[in-house]
């Protein structure tokens, strides 16, 4: 199931959004296409509504087909694994991770590219017109489902594990470095992992004692404080647990922030000289 529709950003998350009758067509897509989606968001809605429901162990891939008139084959073409039909997005997550951390994308940094698909997708998510108001209560059940089934969260790992590699491709290719060297490495478990916070924050604030509204600016307030974080390379919490407080202190850890910054650009201009020559030398 999907939160966001596919012009904006696809979200890892799921259900709840564009489920009106009549989906509105994709610019350029054919009838074809167009029923193929809407075949793969009825069997999708449907599977996880079921999930939520009974569970996702008691539910079996023929009962869906039978629910969404079609034949096992035929969820199976669209959704290889019973875990895909929860966690649905990851193609279009992979583009969306390429297309802004990737050579072509805006000029920023890595982080606040992903942040803006974060908050894409959360203000999609709320601020799209409903015949309905948005029930907090479907998605906090949603994500209280992916945490109490092991198979979810195994394939929710493997998924998140996958789109870091992604992300590290990406960015490697647009710094010019191996992507299996540390920065790209790092950077990208960084980056993914400002949608576990999101995660964590949307099942936290869903739960039943704030308004709709309060709970986007609580969960975009959390993903923003752990972009802050990772933006500042940490050592700005290094020094609160180390429990840095006087002036002097500051100023020190600022200038290790200064030098650490120097000693990664000096290493990353190391490493896009190696992988220039290890790409283009035709004896290695």
């Amino acid at each position: 199931m999907r939160f966001v529709s596919v012009e904006h950003s696809p979200g890892l998350l799921g259900p709840f959004q564009d489920r009106a009758p009549g989906l509105p067509a994709v610019p350029g897509e054919g009838l074809r296409e167009r029923k193929k989606r809407l075949t793969r968001q009825l069997i999708s809605d449907t599977a996880t509504m079921m999930f939520l429901d009974r569970g996702f162990e008691e539910v079996r891939v023929t009962e869906v087909a039978a629910a969404c008139n079609v034949s096992e084959q035929t969820v199976y073409n669209y959704f290889p694994t019973k875990e895909s039909l929860v966690l649905d997005r990851e193609v279009e997550m992979t583009a969306a991770l390429r297309r802004v951390l990737g050579p072509g994308g805006a000029l920023m940094s890595p982080v606040d590219a992903a942040v803006g698909l974060i908050t894409a997708e959360l203000n999609e998510l709320w601020d799209q017109d409903r015949d309905q108001p948005l029930d907090l209560g479907l998605i906090h059940r949603f994500l209280a489902l992916l945490e109490r089934t092991p198979a979810l969260r195994a394939a929710q790992h493997d998924m998140m594990e996958r789109l870091a590699q992604v992300a590290a491709q990406a960015m490697a290719a647009r710094a010019g470095v191996d992507p299996h060297d540390p920065e790209p490495q790092i950077a990208a478990e960084a980056i993914l992992s400002l949608w576990k916070i999101q995660f964590s924050a949307i099942e936290k604030y869903t739960d039943g004692t704030r308004t709709p509204t309060e709970v986007r600016e609580r969960v975009i307030s959390e993903v923003y404080r752990a972009a802050r974080l990772i933006e500042t390379g940490l050592w700005s919490f290094g020094i609160v647990v180390q429990g840095a407080h006087s002036r002097e202190q500051l100023r020190t850890a600022v200038e290790a922030a200064k030098q650490a910054r120097k000693k990664v650009a000096a290493a990353i201009k190391q490493a896009r000289e190696a992988w220039t020559q290890a790409t283009t030398d035709p004896h290695r």
